[in-house]
């Protein structure tokens, strides 16, 4: 029997209800989860990447947030350990951010970081 191991990524009340949202929207048969890592690329050298996903993989890291599951893999767990998700609908701001601790630098656009 495989243990699932907890990452520290946190999804806020109002991301939950974002992505929760889109997973209506989605109207797939299959069960989705909220997929979060970190990749080579951007300004900085790291960049995030946010999709839905069916797949758990190997490795995967998965937290429950009220009917949410987030999952971030492996390799990106280190990188992404204290981190929180959140969701901004404003008029100045729309989508999500993420707030990381382990970000020493980032680059203007907020995509990326090192």
């Amino acid at each position: 029997m495989t243990t699932q191991v907890e990452h520290e990524v946190t999804l806020t009340p109002a991301a939950a209800q974002k992505v929760r949202a889109l997973l209506t929207q989605e109207n797939s048969d299959e069960t989705l989860r909220l997929r979060v890592a970190v990749q080579p690329g951007g300004c900085s050298g790291l960049i995030y990447q946010l999709y839905f996903d069916e797949r758990v993989l190997d490795g995967d890291a998965i937290r429950d947030f009220d009917g949410v599951e987030v999952i971030v893999d492996k390799m990106s767990v280190p990188y992404l350990a204290g981190a929180t998700i959140d969701f901004a609908d404003t008029i100045e701001k729309q989508g999500f951010t993420i707030d990381n601790p382990n970000a020493g630098n980032s680059c203007a656009c907020g995509q990326s970081f090192h």
